[in-house]
């Protein structure tokens, strides 16, 4: 206020009680929770409008006060943080509302790097398993949807470390690094997980997994009767993963 009566009462002040959602010495921006309209002046009762941010695909409530953008979690486009960014999909989480769409090599050709006498094994494997034996397999489905995601407990990422062959089932040790979703009650967390496939259904490649690949999977948490990790049947989707 000095410097106010020092210039002859024409500069140095600074405005008090802004109005119309303004702040600043001179109440020359949007104050923090609006934007500026740049199709009006700032002196206009309606120059700041409130950040409309996606109560979802936002991070915060606060925007960009010049241009109104909001922050968007990872995934999430748009100014008010509303759709899926290219490469991601809508989920059903409130957590990752958009996750990132699986790049999948062709399923039937999964195999096709085994060289030498593995080869040879898998072949003489397959001998005795036919396609009417083992019948269609959905495990190995290339594509995930809204639905499909829904109707399972849990979708992890994870890269398989380990196999063990156990009799009438197939053991395999999967490091979990990403976990999309999970039920309310899951003891799943992030490391070590058993994986239990039954040998029948692995060697009708149902589903496919190799060591040291990184999947998705996706499944229902409570389903067989191994005393602790999750078993793969049917309903399970297995994916190859691939990073971009």
């Amino acid at each position: 206020m000095e410097l106010y009566k020092l210039s002859g009462r024409s500069s140095g002040g600074v405005c008090l009680q802004c109005r119309h959602f303004t702040a600043g010495r001179h109440c020359h921006y949007c104050k923090e929770g609006y934007y500026r309209d740049p199709a009006r002046p700032i002196t206009h009762r309606k120059a700041c409008k409130t950040c409309d941010c996606h109560p979802i695909g936002a991070t915060g409530k606060t925007c960009n006060q010049t241009s109104g953008q909001c922050p968007c979690k990872d995934g999430v486009t748009g100014i008010t943080c509303n759709r899926c960014s290219k490469g991601y999909q809508q989920s059903r989480s409130a957590i990752a509302p958009c996750i990132k769409i699986p790049r999948v090599i062709n399923m039937n050709q999964m195999s096709a790097d085994d060289g030498g006498n593995a080869a040879s094994r898998h072949r003489a494997e397959d001998e005795d398993y036919s396609e009417s034996q083992c019948g269609k397999c959905h495990a190995n489905s290339r594509k995930l949807n809204a639905n499909k995601y829904c109707k399972r407990d849990y979708a992890i990422v994870g890269k398989i470390t380990e196999k063990i062959n156990l009799k009438e089932w197939v053991r395999f040790t999967m490091n979990i690094q990403s976990m999309y979703k999970r039920a309310p009650d899951s003891k799943l967390k992030k490391g070590a997980v058993f994986l239990w496939i039954h040998s029948k259904d692995l060697q009708c490649k149902c589903p496919k997994i190799k060591l040291n690949k990184p999947y998705l999977i996706l499944g229902k948490e409570k389903e067989g009767n191994q005393p602790s990790g999750l078993t793969m049947n049917a309903r399970s989707l297995v994916i190859e993963w691939k990073d971009e």
